[in-house]
């Protein structure tokens, strides 16, 4: 692909393949996940990892900076973390006897938040503006953040002593969420035997795709087509959640959104230009398990939102292939 022509979807599953596949060289037996993360970026959204310790979370991010050849900054969210610590702030200079912005880590491609549930309200708040607008604003100036521009944040899905839970508002600015796990048994084997192979610990990885060619495999996601039946669809399953009885609220328009974007990525990482109920299906549960309140029964039978979102995918009606076309005429 040259500097200046145009990505097509070919071109987008060609490179994403070849980005997953280099990025598996260090984050081993999570294919799955990797190509979920993948295709939020490509969406041009947020993604929210949620899982224990040591499972590759930091690993995974710095993994695609360097394949993607972008800048990465990580954050470690604590409680004594304040805002300008993230965004940055105005010191004064003497020599230009004036006050000089200086950039915070947030001015970057890719930012890691690493268990963002630790930071207080207020600077959790502080990611607001950046995750939606793509800019921040101090002392009443916006600076606009370099694209792309990805926030990966973390957080452990057991541990709660000391933490700042994610309000609502915030858990709706990310396009997804994503759970690693645990590697199977084969997969860990291979772990170790790969580190034991290339005699120290990190995993040494060639960049696959510059920032401008990236940023014209997002652009190409818009002429992936979705017929209208798939935007019926989409809404049926989104209307679903707001009168589900077993939630107090479901999805809004952004979770919508953020189905026809990811479902857009993963036909393109497919390589078709068209959406497919399959694609809309395999993202339903990353892009809306985490938008929805669950009534508190249902966190003494152990029932998640990823339950109730797989249980509404099973049961509203899938567009049947004959009653339209799928491809664009």
């Amino acid at each position: 692909m040259t500097s200046s022509s145009a990505a097509t979807v070919a071109e987008v599953a060609d490179a994403a393949a070849a980005v997953v596949a280099e990025v598996e060289r260090a984050v081993i037996g999570k294919r799955a996940a990797l190509e979920l993360v993948l295709a939020g970026w490509l969406a041009d959204g947020h993604v929210l990892i949620e899982d224990l310790p040591g499972l590759a979370k930091t690993l995974l991010a710095r993994s695609f900076a360097t394949v993607t050849g972008v800048d990465v900054s990580r954050v470690q969210f604590t409680p004594d973390l304040m805002p300008a610590d993230v965004t940055g702030s105005s010191i004064w200079d003497p020599s230009q006897k004036d006050f000089v912005f200086r950039a915070g880590p947030i001015f970057t491609h890719l930012l890691l938040g690493d268990e963002i549930n630790r930071a207080p309200p207020k600077t959790q708040a502080a990611l607001l503006e950046a995750m939606a607008e793509r800019q921040v604003t101090i002392d009443g100036t916006t600076h606009p953040l370099p694209r792309p521009f990805l926030v990966i944040a973390t957080q452990n899905p057991v541990e709660f002593e000391g933490t700042y839970p994610l309000p609502e508002a915030q858990m709706d600015r990310f396009l997804l969420r994503v759970r690693l796990g645990y590697p199977d048994t084969d997969g860990e084997i291979e772990v170790l035997r790969r580190r034991i192979e290339r005699k120290h610990d990190d995993a040494e990885l060639r960049q696959v795709v510059d920032r401008d060619t990236f940023l014209r495999l997002q652009a190409a996601l818009e002429e992936v087509h979705v017929a209208a039946p798939i935007l019926d669809y989409v809404v049926a399953l989104v209307e679903a959640t707001r009168v589900d009885p077993q939630l107090q609220t479901g999805a809004s328009p952004r979770g919508s959104l953020a189905l026809v974007k990811l479902a857009r990525a993963a036909a393109a990482l497919a390589g078709r230009d068209f959406v497919t109920p399959s694609d809309v299906q395999k993202v339903a549960v990353p892009a809306l398990a985490h938008r929805l309140i669950l009534r508190p029964e249902l966190w003494v039978r152990g029932l998640s939102g990823d339950d109730v979102v797989a249980g509404i995918v099973a049961t509203v009606p899938t567009p049947a292939a004959e009653d339209h076309a799928l491809r664009a005429t």
